[in-house]
């Protein structure tokens, strides 16, 4: 009884309750942006927001499930949850229904079930057991290479799915590799290929391309000049010249394999084109309604561009506008300041884990929260393209829920140990 006491005592209660702030405000934005006059009420189970707090009841009996367990367990049995996460991803390619063109949801009834969702949560913990082994450092390849391949099969499988989206989250999991040991030039690497990548697509012609390898090519020369004139960085900047020019012309064969809708999201992110009626639609609504919201909103209920259902998805992935029209700034940044507060929060307190594994796992849980706050509120601002990934603890959804709750939930129980090697 003593031991249990001590645990609760050593909750995070800060981070709890900003947990249940987020998940309480969304519920509340999930109502305004599907508010049906004949379905008043806020706990009809026929309308998303009265399934949206079932959902909270059971994350919130999930949370409290979590918190009893002993933390050892999921260092322990972090392989076979990875397994069987992995084995519902193999069988809902084989025997899921296809939603949105993505075939990833097991359906039961009126239920359905995303098993993507937590095979983020799944992929943390195996990828905190691998990397706690004290004897691997991510700077030998060896290692880079076994963790990039518990990263990227799931991201493969989920790829086949069709949801790129949800796979596009494994990348966040560079930042715990960074952590713990990776080199930051890979960061340099990925920012120059991501420039190539855009300038390819925006320099269109074949006489555009070749100016920019000129460019390249003069740029690559002068630095050739400052260093010492030797064979070796000769050869190596030669090197580096031809990677550049293979990887610059490959870029339109690979963006020709993606499916259409994706490729006229990023030609109008890119102002390649405009399509205000067609795939752009969503993203110039969503501007509208956050901008009409003014510095306090139009007040809860009051959206217009809400109310109208101007904006698709307004529940789901672009909840985030419904907070901008009807909170305004003030409401959005309270939202951003949760997320940020949360976020470091969360990093803080996985500095002091004495347990290898907790700490490396509270980097994964963090990475994975920023990955999704910040893409989610680029793509409905117009930052960045609409690759529908949901707003942590705000969107719509059993199974994004519960597998957040899940993932945070865990760390929590992780850090009121934090003394303990697990």
């Amino acid at each position: 009884m003593a031991d249990n006491q001590k645990i609760w005592r050593n909750i995070d209660w800060i981070m709890v309750g900003i947990y249940l702030f987020m998940v309480l405000f969304g519920w509340l934005n999930i109502y305004a942006a599907v508010f049906n006059q004949e379905h008043a009420s806020i706990f009809d189970m026929s309308q998303r927001y009265g399934k949206q707090l079932l959902w909270i009841g059971m994350a919130l009996v999930i949370g409290v499930v979590i918190l009893l367990i002993d933390p050892k367990f999921f260092s322990q049995f972090s392989y076979p949850i990875y397994g069987l996460h992995m084995l519902t991803l193999v069988a809902v390619l084989l025997f899921g229904k296809e939603v949105a063109g993505s075939k990833s949801w097991f359906e039961v009834g009126s239920f359905a079930i995303q098993p993507a969702e937590f095979m983020k949560y799944a992929t943390a913990l195996t990828l905190a057991l691998y990397l706690s082994n004290m004897n691997l450092k991510i700077g030998q390849l060896r290692d880079t290479i076994l963790s990039g391949i518990i990263i990227l099969f799931p991201a493969a499988l989920i790829l086949l799915q069709n949801d790129t989206g949800s796979a596009l989250v494994y990348t966040s999991f560079i930042f715990v590799l960074y952590r713990r040991g990776l080199s930051g030039n890979i960061f340099i690497i990925v920012f120059v290929f991501a420039l190539f990548a855009v300038l390819s697509l925006l320099l269109q012609t074949l006489m555009q391309k070749l100016i920019l390898l000129s460019v390249i090519g003069l740029g690559l020369g002068f630095v050739f000049y400052l260093m010492k004139h030797s064979v070796k960085n000769g050869l190596r900047l030669f090197m580096v010249f031809s990677i550049l020019a293979v990887y610059i012309f490959s870029v339109d064969f690979a963006f020709s394999k993606l499916q259409p809708h994706q490729q006229i999201r990023i030609k109008v992110l890119l102002n390649i084109e405009q399509d205000l009626q067609g795939a752009g639609y969503n993203v110039h609504q969503s501007k509208i309604a956050i901008g009409s919201g003014g510095f306090i909103g139009k007040g809860f209920l009051q959206g217009t561009q809400t109310k109208f259902n101007f904006v698709p998805e307004q529940s789901t992935d672009f909840i985030f506008c419904t907070i901008g029209e009807e909170w305004g700034f003030v409401g959005s940044l309270l939202v951003v300041g949760s997320f940020v507060f949360l976020l470091m929060r969360i990093v803080s307190k996985a500095e002091r884990q004495r347990s290898p594994f907790a700490q490396i796992y509270g980097y994964g849980v963090a990475s994975i929260l920023f990955f999704h706050f910040v893409i989610n509120i680029g793509m409905v601002l117009g930052l960045l393209p609409v690759i529908g990934i949901p707003l942590p603890f705000f969107s719509y959804g059993g199974s994004s829920l519960w597998a957040f709750t899940v993932l945070l939930f865990i760390f929590i129980r992780q850090d009121a140990e934090h003394t303990k090697l697990l």
